[in-house]
């Protein structure tokens, strides 16, 4: 057994154990909407953040290759959550920061995508003839 089967063995078990902790943190979340008998956008916002880890393993899966989006994707979720849950008691310069986060954040989303997105096309396209 080499060290590269070793490695991917690893890999496998951690994607694995996180899809598996993930669903549990679902089924939590889910129980805990269930008996509050509330649905509250909180609640949402980490149903799909859950939604972008386990589409981040299923991507790695299909493609072999980490996604750099779902990553960005999963912390602006983040700092949306936060932002709804804490706005209260948070300084209003605390709120303009994490909003210039999600913003940067979005932005390269945006750059990344159009980067990537221009670099599959150029990859797809039949190389020209003479």
């Amino acid at each position: 057994m080499n060290f590269s089967t070793i490695i991917s063995g690893i890999e496998k078990t951690i994607l694995i154990l996180i899809v598996l902790m993930t669903v549990g943190a679902v089924l939590i979340e889910l129980a805990t909407v269930w008996s509050n008998r509330t649905i509250e956008i909180a609640d949402i916002l980490l149903l799909f953040l859950y939604t972008e880890v386990i589409s981040m393993v299923g991507s790695f899966y299909r493609s072999r290759e980490i996604p750099v989006l779902y990553p960005l994707f999963i912390a602006i979720t983040a700092l949306s959550r936060l932002i709804v849950l804490q706005s209260k008691d948070m300084a209003p310069e605390t709120i303009l920061f994490e909003s210039g986060a999600i913003l940067i954040l979005s932005l390269a989303a945006f750059a990344l995508q159009a980067t990537v997105g221009r670099a599959q096309k150029h990859n797809l396209e039949p190389p020209a003839t003479d």
